[in-house]
Order: C-alpha cells, then sequence, then structure tokens
C-alpha cells in the first residue's frame, strides 16, 4: 500500500500545530504528547535517532507500543514532534545592543550551532522537503526579519538564509562535516604513500592542522557577512 504524501503531510501538520484531538476513550490519558516526544530526545541524544523507534520509547516510558499510537501514527510524527521540541523556542535577539543586522545575525548562528550541537541528529533530519512545526518556523520567522533589515531582495534574503543554514550544518564537527584528509590518519598515510598525485594536500600535513574548535564556523561567517557587507555599500554608493 502506497501512502499518499499529502495524507502524510495533512496529518504531520494537525499534530505540530495543535490541530488533531487527543484521545477521547478510555480512562484518562497519562500520557502526553511532549512526553512522548521528550522520551524520544533524550533517547536520540544519548544513543543516536538509529535507536529511536516506538517499541524503544514506549519501553522508556514504561507503556505499551499500542499507547504511543493514540498520540502519533508513527515513528515520522513522531520525528517531526521531536525536531519542534528539541528546537525549542527561538531566542530573543531584540535585546541585543545596537541596531544593525550583523550582530543578529551572527547571534542567530552561534545559537542555533548551540541547539543543534545539544542535539546532534537535528541537523540532519531538518533536510528535504517536510512540514515544520510552530517552534522550528518561529526561527526561520526570526532570521527572515533580521535579513529583511539589510535591504537585500527576497530572492537573496532566501538564498542568504539557506547559506547560513547550510554552514551552521556543515561546520557541526570534524566528524560530521564531511572529509577531512588531514585530520584522518588514515586517509593522511595515504596521502603520504601516493604524495607525487596528491602533491598538495600532502605539502599540507607538514603544517599544525589541529582544526580549529568551532570547525572553521566563524571564519566561514565572517568571509559571508564581509561579502553581504560589501554588496550592500556597493549599492548603497
Amino acid at each position: 500500500m502506497v501512502t499518499d504524501p499529502g495524507t502524510t503531510a495533512d496529518g504531520t501538520i494537525q499534530l505540530l500545530w495543535g490541530l488533531r484531538e487527543g484521545p477521547t476513550r478510555g480512562p484518562k490519558p497519562v500520557l502526553s504528547l511532549e512526553r512522548i516526544a521528550q522520551a524520544a530526545v533524550d533517547l536520540a541524544d544519548a544513543e543516536g535517532l538509529a535507536a529511536v523507534s516506538m517499541q524503544r520509547v514506549a519501553a522508556d516510558l514504561d507503556f505499551t507500543k499500542m499507547s504511543l499510537y493514540r498520540y502519533v501514527t508513527g515513528k515520522d510524527e513522531l520525528v517531526a514532534a521531536m525536531i519542534d521540541l528539541a528546537v525549542g523556542e527561538p531566542p530573543a535577539l531584540g535585546e541585543l545592543p545596537g541596531t544593525g543586522w550583523r550582530p543578529r545575525i551572527e547571534a542567530w548562528v552561534r545559537l542555533l550551532g548551540q541547539t543543534w550541537e545539544a542535539h546532534p541528529w537535528l541537523p540532519w533530519v531538518t533536510m528535504g522537503d517536510r512540514v515544520m512545526g510552530p517552534n522550528e518556523t518561529a526561527w526561520t520567522e526570526l532570521l527572515a526579519a533580521v535579513l529583511a533589515r539589510t535591504g537585500l531582495t527576497v530572492t537573496e534574503r532566501m538564498s542568504l538564509a539557506r547559506m547560513l543554514g547550510g554552514h551552521v550544518r556543515t561546520t557541526m564537527s570534524v566528524s560530521t562535516a564531511g572529509t577531512q584528509p588531514w585530520v584522518n590518519p588514515r586517509q593522511a598515510a595515504l596521502l603520504r604513500e601516493h604524495a607525487d598525485r596528491f602533491p598538495t594536500l600532502r605539502a599540507m600535513l607538514d603544517d599544525d592542522l589541529t582544526p580549529p574548535p568551532d570547525n572553521g564556523r566563524d571564519f566561514g561567517l565572517r568571509l559571508i557577512l564581509d561579502g553581504v557587507e560589501r554588496l550592500i555599500a556597493a549599492r548603497a554608493g
């Protein structure tokens, strides 16, 4: 049986945006969507998203698997609820000193990074076309409001928003940001063995290649925002 993606999305919208009625039959429920999602988040934080299943979450809560189905239809809905709970409400950037857009973007990126680092599975389940809950949508609204101060076009703002999110995602850590041949011992050994084929990478091994604590996030963000400032200044001039 093939599930209609539209039907699945409608169900997720009802779940995340409070449009679904809770259980009405039987005794007064002692479970809740938030409690189920929190147990799943705790499990994913400790053991990774692969450890999360309806059966495991039910067992951790000391309930039967069928009890969870009164709140979520399956793991897809459970993960959607986990995401919105884990990201939480967005920060209050209006409390920052000054009125410039740049320090607010820098704060947004820093706080998003902290949120994702607290839940390392988040960056990867928030990719692709899907329904976002109210908390995650509020983070996006906050960034959109900050970018509106830049004077960039709507298309440019959308592109910059994607770039900022992608930059945080790819600098999560050395282990998750992609292949780093100069910090992987086996890859480094291969570079030394095949130095004639990869001379530039081989030469890099002779330098101090300790990765920065933020995996280059601040450096990359500075370059991105420097470019935005130059674009804005060029148009103003």
